[in-house]
């Protein structure tokens, strides 16, 4: 059953769908600064973080422009749980690669160890039978000292090495057993990431629908000023972008190539991308394998300087890192921005810039 809440924002989406379009709708929605359309994007401080027990109780917004500073921090939010899903992600696949080499690790252990359970058999069988038994029964019949030592000591290297052969047995045995018991441990732990990675995916899936009903409900003027909050200034392509490495080019090119493209939480390309899933995108191109986050690929390469930055190094956002772009130089990056715009070409120095990183040149 829906809650009175949910009833509430229902209808103030069906009353803002009604109001006119053009100028007029503007100023309508405007003057609904303390009224419906306030009340509507308050709503979004009411999404909350995976994992967390209840929604916080929603800020109430005193004006429009209020209201479109919460559909902004809502859409970074958003942004900050999809790189945040996009990292579990990456986990599971290392944890699942984990399993798998302990498994390979265990299969190379039980064959050394039947092996070595081989080898033993064959040198105690060895020891008491065809020419060491010969060797033996001279031994017995000797009559001579040095004859007899040269028989002690062939025994006692018999011995020995059937002792050698049983402690590498044994310690085949052991670390088959350790291989074992970290890829049961690996299996179980890369089970728990998946099903909470299940569960977030769920949760955003429901923000994402709830945030773009609340973000087409705003103004053309409204949505503007949120996307420009969180993006910076829209920029010109440049016509020419020259890097200092034929990788670093073909990064950049490909990223450049796909401006217009839309902006999809979660999306990797080819036809629409979140922020590190086009970085993922141009680097593959050039034959460079990235990760589907802006925190794990900002713990790559090597770190860059502001001023030293170079057309393809990447540039990370926030702390944690929650964003990243290309930079393609003289102050510009290329981005997938956020929810309601496409890839575009922006200012490298809008706010939230932490830190930089070069892969290749």
């Amino acid at each position: 059953m829906a809650t009175s809440q949910h009833r509430v924002r229902s209808a103030s989406l069906s009353a803002l769908a009604q109001l006119p379009h053009g100028p007029r709708r503007t100023r309508l929605v405007g003057r609904l600064g303390t009224g419906l359309l306030t009340g509507l994007v308050a709503s979004l401080t009411l999404a909350v973080l995976p994992g967390s027990a209840a929604a916080a109780p929603a800020t109430q917004a005193g004006s429009a422009d209020e209201a479109t500073r919460l559909a902004g921090e809502a859409t970074h939010e958003l942004e900050v749980v999809t790189e945040q899903l996009n990292e579990a992600q990456e986990v599971l696949a290392q944890q699942r690669a984990a399993a798998t080499a302990a498994e390979q690790a265990v299969a190379a252990a039980q064959a050394q160890l039947a092996t070595l359970d081989a080898q033993m058999r064959q040198v105690a069988v060895s020891a008491f039978t065809g020419e060491n038994l010969s060797r033996f029964n001279a031994l017995m019949t000797s009559g001579s000292a040095d004859e007899f030592i040269v028989q002690v000591t062939t025994l006692d290297a018999i011995a020995g090495h059937t002792n050698d052969v049983l402690a590498e047995v044994t310690a085949a045995a052991a670390t088959a057993q350790q291989a074992k018991a970290d890829a049961d441990a690996a299996a179980a732990t890369a089970e728990q990431t998946l099903a909470d990675i299940t569960a977030r995916q769920a949760d955003l899936g429901e923000q994402i629908s709830e945030y773009k009903a609340q973000y087409e409900a705003l103004s053309v003027v409204q949505q503007q000023a949120v996307v420009q909050q969180h993006t910076g200034p829209v920029l010109e392509a440049p016509e020419v972008v020259v890097a200092s490495s034929d990788a670093a080019q073909t990064a950049v090119d490909t990223a450049l190539a796909q401006l217009g493209d839309p902006y999809v939480w979660g999306a990797g390309g080819p036809d629409a991308y979140d922020c590190s899933g086009l970085t993922q995108y141009a680097y593959a191109a050039a034959g460079i394998s990235l990760p589907h986050s802006s925190l794990s690929q900002s713990r790559m390469g090597t770190p860059v300087s502001r001023g030293q930055l170079q057309p393809g190094d990447l540039v990370f956002f926030y702390s944690p890192v929650s964003h990243v772009g290309i930079y393609i130089g003289n102050g510009q990056m290329v981005h997938a921005s956020t929810f309601g715009q496409p890839v575009i070409v922006s200012s490298v120095d809008m706010a939230g810039y932490a830190s930089a990183r070069r892969l290749v040149g």
